[in-house]
């Protein structure tokens, strides 16, 4: 039904709720003479007429009768679905989707959605983690999130923390193999390369070398394209790998892991949250701020300069 056919027959059944046309004009916030003209055009459209009216009074005609008891139920209905959609806009409740990467993210995400369902236990997460990047649109995303670049244009990003990459070994591996001083010695190490699912292919490894970014390719002793796999691989002490900081901090803290060729850590790639627009439900906008307010300290999945200075001693007792 066109819209003005809706307002139209909407300002028919308040008029005949409020037994005047006036009165009904106020309601809907127009003039008198708008609503007088809405309703003339509705019965012109019709071809009947559908109230008496004069200055003072207002009385349905049957076809008039026939038309609100038609429509009384779905314009109710309709008042009902608005007051809903009304309500959710403002209320911390509903269902919110949430997507980003699957590894090493869910362990990264899950404290923050766990805090959000204490404080508003009437909202409903659908946490979708998938390495491959999805449609926005098509999935009806509320909130995202990268690991890299920033995401799509048309997409509202907000940097939340730097990744550093840390070319990582377990202490067996360093017992059995040594570790490497330079990046020319990586020739003679079982190193382990990441093949992205999305791409099918094999990623270098990305080292600072001077202060700038440069990608260097390393043969591999495994290939994989699951993050959790080459973590494992490389905690078994049967590979060299280099791994994200939002993984290898937990376990180069804890000692199952020892970072070396420490010069050459880079930090160019960025956890990025992202959303569609800033006219947001009000679930989606209080998760966004709980997100940047949990993140603002990243040093549970970073590592500080004074650990860096602490591990590198570490990495020199084994070489």
């Amino acid at each position: 039904m066109p819209i003005n056919e809706l307002r139209a027959i909407a300002t028919f059944a308040k008029a005949a709720e409020l037994g005047s046309l006036r009165k009904a004009a106020q309601a809907q916030g127009v003039s008198p003479q708008a609503a007088s003209q809405t309703l003339a055009q509705l019965e012109q459209h019709l071809g009947v007429r559908l109230m008496h009216r004069t200055t003072r009074n207002l009385a349905l005609t049957d076809e008039g009768r026939q038309l609100l008891e038609a429509t009384q139920p779905a314009l109710g209905a309709l008042e009902r679905a608005l007051e809903r959609v009304r309500q959710s806009r403002d209320s911390v409740a509903g269902p919110l989707r949430i997507v980003g990467p699957r590894f090493p993210f869910a362990a990264v995400i899950w404290p923050v959605i766990e805090l959000f369902c204490q404080e508003y236990p009437d909202v409903l997460p659908d946490v979708q983690l998938d390495d491959s990047i999805g449609n926005w649109v098509q999935d009806r995303v509320d909130v995202g999130f990268r690991i890299g670049a920033p995401p799509q244009d048309g997409l509202i990003a907000r940097h939340l923390f730097p990744v550093q990459l840390i070319v990582c070994a377990a202490p067996a591996y360093l017992a059995r193999y040594g570790a490497p001083q330079t990046l020319d010695e990586l020739t003679n190490h079982r190193c382990s390369v990441f093949r992205p699912p999305g791409t099918g292919q094999v990623l270098p490894w990305y080292l600072d070398v001077n202060g700038q970014v440069v990608s260097r390719d390393v043969a591999p002793a495994l290939t994989t394209n699951d993050s959790d796999l080459e973590l494992q691989a490389v905690l078994s002490g049967q590979v060299l790998g280099q791994l994200p900081s939002l993984s290898a901090a937990q376990f180069i803290r804890n000692g199952r892991l020892v970072p070396v060729l420490t010069q050459h850590i880079s930090d160019h790639m960025g956890v990025y949250l992202y959303y569609g627009n800033r006219k947001q439900p009000t679930r989606v906008r209080k998760f966004i701020e709980m997100v940047v307010a949990h993140f603002r300290d990243p040093m549970p999945y970073r590592l500080s300069a004074e650990e860096m200075a602490s591990v590198k001693k570490v990495a020199v007792w084994c070489v």
